[in-house]
Formats: structure tokens, C-alpha cells, sequence
């Protein structure tokens, strides 16, 4: 599943479960579900960050392997347990 169905299927999924219109069974259900996909979308990032890392190229026209910036403080980062 391509990672931008994956995320408006998670993003679908919130939404039920924060309606408060489930059953317990379904909200479980729909619990699993968002877990798998949320779980499969940071792999999806994780792939796709370290493409990103393998295709920088120093000024030497060489490529190498150099973290992301990261431009977001400790405090806005997404925290995933």
C-alpha cells in the first residue's frame, strides 16, 4: 500500500475513533488496524529518509551518507513508542 493510502487510511481511522460512535469490539479493531498502518507508515519514512541520506552528494560530486538536518526542536518532533 502506497504510504500516502496508508496515512489517509490511518488518518480515516482516528477520526472513527475519536467519534465515540464504536463499539468496543470495533474500536479494538479499528485500534489494531491504525497500529499496523501507523507502524508500516514509519517504515515507509524510514526507507525513504535513508534514500534521501544515500543520494546526497558532496560538493566533490561524491556521494555520501550525511543525517537529515533536523530542523524541528525536541519539542515538535512526533514521538513514536
Amino acid at each position: 500500500m502506497p504510504f500516502e493510502e496508508a496515512l489517509k487510511k490511518l488518518e480515516s481511522i482516528v477520526d472513527a475513533m475519536e467519534s465515540g460512535d464504536l463499539p468496543l469490539e470495533a474500536l479494538l479493531s479499528k485500534f489494531e488496524e491504525g497500529t499496523r498502518l501507523a507502524k508500516a507508515c514509519q517504515t515507509k519514512l524510514a526507507d525513504a529518509e535513508l534514500k534521501i541520506q544515500k543520494l546526497e552528494k558532496s560538493s566533490s560530486g561524491e556521494t555520501t551518507l550525511t543525517p537529515l538536518s533536523n530542523d524541528l526542536s525536541e519539542e515538535e518532533q512526533p514521538k513514536y513508542e
